[in-house]
């Protein structure tokens, strides 16, 4: 069985039983044997993971001679020259957990630049049923929409305890010769981060081209009005790892000190042979407005803080795994993660002192083996609720998923509709670390 990215974004399980079954982009891999001694009863677990050495990632693939490859990628045109002597961790046993477990914590002491789950504080929002508010709304979430689905909550007796507030939120635009991505029930990828603070859909009294200068107005009135009436104990909010889908728009009024550069993503081959990307294609034609690796703290200190003044408790944050394909310049895809991570923590650990953060779209090993601190990882691609046959798939994914997430972070299996199709799915899944609903 192995765990492979079948999209940029995310991974998924195959099984097989020869080399050529192995899938390129395959980056956790456990092969049963029968047990030399010849005990027909017992087998032999060998459990392979490609790792992280220098500026390069290695991945696994198989060939029609039924071998197996190991597939080196910089992600720097200019980062050649590979001298590593470790690209490939093997363990065996006969548990299949204890050998998975024992095999990323020999990664974790060899590698030094990651923790496993067990050293890593879980926020508390994991305890709680809630909501959040993609299926519902997806980018036309108001601060309205929120109030109007927390109401209906508690009139069908399952009161949240906490809310993400997703994508829909931030103040986004379009460069003025940009492409428009439009899609239903996606965002618009082309739009870029002008400003860290809310738009007007989440501003009290709030207008469009108008901007409300005092905080009090602002995303605070929404959070503590929700806070006091609905006793929630958490609220997230949504951004991505580089503010927006498009980035921050280079030369932003007030922006200009994160220093962020247009950069053109370029995907791996390895992803694009598995599965072409619209969010992706649709970056990469737009371009990205790339923080400076060296500014990028600030920027993420200053966006949080905003956020805990307002009383948000924590981020999800998204579309991860595009780093890998912007370090053309910048030393490669492993440190240009690696730096994005260690200030992503950085800003974390200072402003949401619950460890409040959940990490998307970044099932690559460069976010696994570079995270220290972050907890919480989404498990599973998108869950598509008028999709009822992906359903199933769903769930068989994330578990399959879980088997190597979970050594790193702890899993979040995703959103459900609540409503009475979904009854027996939801009752199956009451392992689920964290449950997330979305009202239909």
């Amino acid at each position: 069985m192995c765990t492979f990215r079948f999209k940029m974004w995310w991974m998924t399980q195959r099984m097989g039983s020869s080399g050529r079954d192995i899938p390129v982009e395959t980056q956790f891999l456990i092969v049963e044997a029968a047990d030399c001694a010849g005990d027909e009863q017992s087998a032999v677990y060998t459990v392979f993971l490609p790792i992280l050495e220098g500026s390069f990632r290695a991945v696994l693939q198989g060939n029609e001679n039924d071998e197996l490859e190991i597939c080196l990628e910089s992600g720097d045109p200019a980062v050649e020259s590979f001298e590593g002597t470790h690209l490939v961790f093997v363990g065996a046993g006969s548990d299949p957990f204890e050998v998975i477990t024992n095999a990323v914590k020999a990664v974790e002491r060899h590698l030094q630049t990651f923790s496993h789950r067990e050293k890593k504080k879980m926020p508390d929002m994991l305890n709680w049923f809630g909501w959040c508010t993609w299926d519902a709304f997806y980018t036309d979430v108001t601060a309205e929409g929120v109030k109007e689905g927390l109401q209906s909550f508690e009139k069908g007796g399952t009161a949240p305890k906490f809310v993400i507030i997703d994508d829909g939120w931030q103040s986004v635009s379009m460069d003025p010769a940009g492409s428009a991505f439009v899609s239903d029930n996606a965002a618009n990828f082309a739009n870029r981060l002008y400003d860290i603070k809310e738009n007007h859909k989440f501003q009290k009294n709030g207008r469009k081209g108008h901007r409300e200068e005092d905080p009090a107005n602002g995303l605070a009135h929404i959070v503590s009005e929700i806070k006091g009436k609905h006793e929630l104990k958490y609220v997230y909010v949504w951004h991505a790892i580089t503010g927006y889908w498009g980035g921050v728009r280079p030369g932003a009024d007030g922006m200009e000190h994160y220093q962020s550069k247009m950069q053109y993503p370029v995907s791996s081959p390895g992803v694009q042979k598995n599965e072409p990307c619209e969010a992706f294609n649709s970056i990469a034609d737009n371009g990205l407005g790339l923080v400076d690796p060296d500014k990028v703290f600030s920027f993420y200190n200053e966006l949080h803080s905003y956020l805990a003044s307002a009383g948000v408790d924590g981020v999800k944050v998204d579309v991860q795994n595009i780093l890998e394909a912007l370090g053309g310049g910048h030393g490669g895809r492993v440190l240009l993660s690696r730096k994005y991570q260690q200030a992503l923590e950085a800003s974390i650990a200072r402003n949401f002192r619950d460890n409040g953060i959940i990490c998307c779209m970044s099932h690559n090993t460069d976010n696994l083996y570079s995270s220290k601190r972050n907890a919480v990882v989404r498990a599973s691609d998108d869950f598509w609720p008028r999709d009822p046959a992906s359903h199933t798939i769903h769930i068989a994914s994330v578990a399959y998923n879980t088997v190597f997430l979970g050594e790193f972070m702890q899993p979040d299996w995703d959103m459900f509709h609540v409503s009475e199709d979904h009854y027996s799915v939801l009752l199956s899944c009451l392992v689920l670390t964290t449950l997330r609903s979305s009202s239909s």
